[in-house]
């Protein structure tokens, strides 16, 4: 898996029952350039208030099973249990790897990829409660800018990932960036402190959205 990932691929299962997986290399590719990410002030806002506890790598089967589970606009999942096995022993090598979302104690919110290099493939996202998962976003934006990522990976271009600054490419300008940052030191930081990345997202690009 970590060799496709290299190359620019990624899976996804054919049906929920099965155990077969597709690969995928889109073109134009999904991605969400760091550099360049809009927070929109009323989530800047939401983000700072400390309305959900987020964590990293706390509940990586729990975020998961959140992304699979039916939610309105997403009755069929992609993530069968070959998907689900294969993810959840790549975090447990120190590739894969998950931000939580908490509200009393409760998962409500989060997101998962694969970390390689300087290149974080973001895979899913789920969101039990308003803003949920686009707080989780915004502490992975942070997280990468503070540990020099140089490539989000979103696969597909959306209406949604585009209010942040989400955008498609070319995938032969896509490769080639992803070319160098698979073969950087692995940028992946478990423990930053809370103020770090408080500052950080601070410093995010803020829109009027």
């Amino acid at each position: 898996m970590l060799r496709a990932y290299a190359a620019g691929f990624f899976p996804m299962a054919d049906s929920a029952q099965g155990d077969e997986l597709a690969w995928y290399d889109p073109d134009p590719r999904g991605v969400l350039p760091l550099e360049t990410f809009h927070l929109p002030r009323r989530l800047m806002r939401t983000v700072l208030s400390d309305t959900f506890d987020v964590t990293v790598d706390q509940n990586f089967p729990g975020v998961m099973r959140g992304c699979a589970a039916p939610a309105p606009g997403r009755e069929e999942t992609w993530i069968n249990a070959e998907i689900f096995r294969l993810f959840c022993a790549l975090h447990d090598q120190g590739f894969a790897h998950s931000v939580e979302c908490r509200r009393d104690g409760r998962l409500v919110g989060g997101l998962y990829g694969v970390a390689l290099g300087g290149a974080f493939f973001g895979e899913s996202m789920f969101s039990r409660e308003r803003d949920a998962s686009k707080v989780a976003l915004v502490h992975l934006v942070a997280r990468l800018q503070i540990s020099g990522f140089i490539v989000l990976d979103t696969q597909f271009g959306t209406e949604h990932l585009a209010r942040f600054g989400g955008l498609e490419i070319p995938a032969a300008d896509y490769k080639a960036t992803l070319s160098g940052a698979v073969h950087m030191s692995p940028c992946w930081r478990s423990n930053i402190p809370q103020e770090e990345l408080r500052n950080t997202i601070r410093a995010l690009r803020g829109t009027a959205v």
